[in-house]
């Protein structure tokens, strides 16, 4: 499995494979002026040392040939180090931007057990080692490989006895360095993995940190991190002692390899057998011959932690969506607004069934309202229209065409979608708005903050449109996240809207505006409601309530009422007080509540003489306990 790991990551080399033969070239002319300093210093040695009438301007040559190739040597290493490294950071570089891709192309299915923190070190970590791979690993390797023929060959040439014996330790060396990176695999293994889950409790606790806060469980929260920071700790320092330990040890071995060949190679001086300047050639090319048997276990510990990086990484580039678009998928143009569920059953595995038996019917222009207990399915319902999720049974058709016959891009681009969490990128509020159409202009987007009723409240801030928005719009109140996600969907201006509870954070003032604003919106738009509050029950043409995964109840809110079934009870708990608070508001002398911030209402509304100011957290005036207001209180 490993190695098949190291052979597929080759394949991010491929597209670059003139840079590769160039960087295989500078190895092999970088190993070549290594090689032949030694044997020009041997000479040089030789030279200066002789007893002989020789030309001692030959000294100057030698000389002169040493620093040639010191030159050359330093030009080819570099190159072979300039083109390994743009290989390995192309190669990263594209790994990074593959497992994005992939991530995005992958259905809710997946990111529903994903963690954060484990893909971002994936991200980040894995993809490092994967360079170093291709850097340290793949070129250096090819430069190791030719230090070691060819210093052996020359050394057996020079002079056999000798080889053999200086060859003594480094069998000791390439074991002892081959032990090294057994044992340092696993943990290897572990550092990696533990970096992942590190990664995944800090994510998790910076984006909690408002509930961290509120439950006084920073110490808790510190304590977790510390006993992942720790583990990872422990492995590390394992991991750094026995290099510790290692690498003088290494380092003693080898000069115990050129102990041995200075005594032994005086004796083959004494004999006759070599001179002086072969035997300083041999000793370099022993020094030159033991940094590659050390490399042995530094090259396989490249390859293990690349392999185990890939392996990694190719968990996530393996991952296929649950939600596949067939290849002769058609764009979905031209569309009414039919949408109908017939008989759809869902699941998240095959054992347990989520959703069963549902039958859907909104004409064009229809409100749909969904109500049910929490885990009904409600919000199942309206994730299978975009194909968030794919049907397990049954079939979804907008106007009389299978979703899943369709290519996905335009299927979303027919559907506006305003998400009970609300998600705010750091950048303008003016882009938040824009991102789902970037080329809409300023007066377009504008146009969709007043209907969403945000634009006043943005005008009263320092630089308007272009405030920059916290990380998930933590600058923000609910309601506000809220009129800028409705905002984003408006400029769409889709065919089929889905609200799923996106009036649930705001104060029933401020709905009662984006209510008004959104009929007229809806006049034409097939929409479907996932709503709690009696406005929107009232004003939908079918009501559907759904318990345990199945519509139980199919009506208008006056019908189901009288069938006192499951909709009568939901009424009687949750929307009772609901309309008790909304008649005695339409007393004559009932004031709605003002926005704490003072501002006029939009649409040149002027504001009730005498109302009460709704601060946040606080209950409309008049509403009665257990209805909450809920909302940010600016409209």
């Amino acid at each position: 499995m490993r190695r098949n790991v190291l052979v597929r990551l080759l394949s991010f080399i491929k597209p670059y494979r003139s840079k590769w033969a160039l960087a295989v070239f500078a190895v092999f002319a970088s190993s070549a002026f290594v090689l032949a300093q030694p044997r020009l210093i041997g000479w040089a040695v030789e030279l200066g040392t002789s007893d002989g009438n020789q030309d001692r301007s030959l000294l100057f040559v030698a000389a002169g040939a040493i620093f040639a190739a010191a030159v050359l040597r330093g030009i080819s290493g570099f190159f072979q180090t300039y083109l390994a490294e743009w290989l390995a950071q192309h190669v990263a570089f594209d790994i990074r931007n593959a497992i994005y891709d992939n991530l995005q192309k992958l259905s809710y299915a997946y990111h529903d057990k994903a963690q954060i923190g484990q893909i971002m070190s994936r991200a980040t970590g894995d993809v490092e080692s994967v360079r170093m791979y291709v850097s340290l690993g793949l070129v250096r390797f090819g430069y190791t490989v030719m230090l070691l023929l060819v210093a052996l060959a020359l050394m057996l040439l020079a002079n056999w006895r000798l080889a053999l014996v200086s060859w003594i330790f480094l069998p000791l060396i390439a074991a002892r360095s081959i032990w090294y990176t057994i044992k340092l695999r696993p943990t290897w293994d572990r550092i990696q993995n533990q970096q992942g889950r590190m990664s995944t409790v800090l994510q998790e606790n910076l984006s909690g940190m408002r509930v961290v806060k509120s439950f006084a469980r920073e110490r808790f929260e510190s304590l977790k991190f510390w006993k992942e920071v720790k583990a990872l700790f422990d492995d590390s320092y394992m991991n750094n002692r026995i290099q510790a330990i290692n690498t003088p040890l290494m380092n003693g071995l080898g000069m115990m390899a050129i102990v041995v060949t200075v005594w032994y190679g005086g004796h083959e001086i004494d004999a006759g057998r070599m001179n002086l300047g072969d035997l300083t050639a041999f000793l370099f090319y022993l020094t030159l011959l033991q940094m590659p048997v050390r490399s042995i276990g530094f090259m396989l510990n490249s390859f293990t932690r690349a392999s185990s990086s890939g392996t990694r990484i190719y968990e996530i580039l393996d991952a296929e969506s649950a939600v596949k678009e067939k290849p002769d998928a058609v764009e979905l143009t031209n569309v009414r607004g039919h949408v109908r569920f017939e008989d759809v059953a869902f699941g998240y595995d095959s054992v347990s069934a989520v959703l069963r038996g549902i039958d859907i019917e909104a004409r064009p222009g229809q409100m749909v309202a969904l109500l049910g207990p929490t885990g009904s399915g409600k919000s199942t319902v309206v994730n299978l229209l975009p194909r968030f999720y794919d049907v397990t049974g049954g079939r979804i058709a907008i106007d009389g065409i299978d979703i899943r016959d369709v290519k996905l891009a335009s299927l979303r681009r027919q559907i506006g979608i305003v998400q009970q969490d609300v998600f705010l990128f750091i950048d303008t509020i003016r882009e938040n708005i824009r991102y789902g159409r970037v080329d809409a202009t300023d007066e377009e987007v504008v146009a969709a903050a007043k209907v969403a009723r945000i634009h006043d409240f943005i005008m009263t801030l320092p630089e308007g449109y272009d405030t920059w928005v916290g990380e998930r719009g933590v600058t923000l109140s609910g309601g506000q996240k809220q009129r800028i996600s409705i905002a984003r969907t408006l400029l769409l201006d889709p065919r089929i809207l889905v609200f799923d509870d996106s009036t649930s954070s705001v104060d029933m003032h401020t709905e009662y505006l984006i209510q008004q604003a959104l009929a007229d919106l809806m006049q034409g738009r097939t929409t479907f409601v996932i709503a709690q509050r009696l406005r929107t029950v009232k004003r939908a043409d079918q009501i559907l309530v759904l318990r345990r995964g199945r519509i139980e109840e199919h009506g208008t809110h006056e019908e189901l009422l009288a069938s006192d079934g499951l909709y009568r009870q939901i009424y009687d708990l949750e929307l009772r007080d609901q309309e008790d608070a909304l008649a005695r508001s339409q007393r004559p002398d009932a004031t709605l509540p003002v926005p704490a911030n003072g501002q006029s209402e939009p649409s040149g509304r002027s504001r009730p003489r005498g109302g009460a100011e709704t601060r946040r957290g606080s209950r409309p005036a008049g509403a009665p306990s257990g209805v909450a207001g809920g909302g940010d209180g600016d409209a």
